[in-house]
């Protein structure tokens, strides 16, 4: 099913095919583009710097989340963004797009695929995910979350019983190459290792002919390891306020850790990657 969400914002210059863009920017949203308890919950200069990297370096840029599209738009609409993304990515896999009247529609193809190889995937395993349930059930204070479009998920009651659980999960799981698991935090979703944040992300930027050497990531949390990938974006960072594993990975891969937090770390990240005159080292 197609799904569009209207949103009362204005959008900036679109892209054409004689001027397409060259850069391509994704922000996690959650603790690396939004703190909704800071105020305001995105940094201004985050929206300046996107304006002028419109012009100078043609970047376009998107949010990828784990959240749903609903709870992306309503996020949008509460941070009070003054223009919409280019594009989303909700789910960590599904892609939309806001169309001339600024609603967001779906990618048909990419989401009909995604949709049909998560089905397939959770029939085929579903006495493995059973198994899995059962001993979260028994061994845990953990919750098993079954909702429309995810029949397979996990909430801890706290991050280190998260830890416990993964590591039971991947001892089951590793021979079984198209399963994997996407986690933030307390939070898990079971889903097909062909969708994940990395993957929608390098889609959007092969539709648009631009190579990972003109992509740029940033993300917090364990669920952005996959488009914090140098193999799909070679420009990538973290906020200050990454998990240690997050931290830990940018580092091995040579990529920028900020210093400051959520949106301010993104700004520090991109001053740093287009030499805009912050205070910064280079990316």
């Amino acid at each position: 099913m197609n799904i569009s969400f209207c949103l009362t914002v204005n959008s900036l210059p679109v892209f054409s095919v004689d001027e397409p863009p060259v850069w391509l920017l994704s922000f996690d949203f959650d603790g690396t583009l939004c703190d909704p308890d800071d105020s305001p919950p995105v940094s201004p200069r985050f929206f300046e710097m996107i304006q002028e990297l419109r012009i100078s370096q043609k970047a376009c840029w998107g949010i990828n989340t784990g959240r749903s599209l609903m709870h992306t738009v309503e996020g949008i609409m509460d941070a009070k963004f003054p223009y919409l993304p280019d594009f989303l990515v909700v789910r960590e896999r599904e892609i939309y797009r806001p169309n001339r009247f600024s609603r967001w529609v779906g990618d048909k193809q990419w989401n009909k695929s995604c949709e049909v190889a998560h089905n397939k995937l959770f029939r085929r395993h579903r006495r493995l995910l059973a198994k899995i349930r059962k001993w979260v059930e028994s061994k845990t204070a953990a919750v098993w979350g079954i909702q429309e479009g995810e029949p397979a998920g996990i909430v801890a009651s706290t991050s280190s019983e998260m830890d416990f659980i993964v590591q039971y999960i991947d001892t089951h799981i590793a021979s079984v190459r198209e399963i994997c698991y996407q986690r933030n935090g307390i939070y898990l979703r079971f889903s097909h290792c062909d969708y994940h944040k990395g993957t929608a992300m390098q889609e959007v930027a092969r539709q648009l002919g631009i190579g990972s050497e003109k992509i740029f990531a940033i993300g917090d949390s364990h669920n952005d390891t996959d488009m914090l990938n140098k193999d799909i974006a070679q420009s990538i960072a973290c906020p200050g306020n990454a998990c240690d594993e997050v931290k830990a990975h940018i580092i091995n891969q040579g990529g920028y850790l900020a210093e400051s937090h959520v949106s301010a770390g993104a700004v520090e990240a991109m001053n740093a990657l287009f030499d805009m005159g912050g205070d910064s080292k280079n990316i």
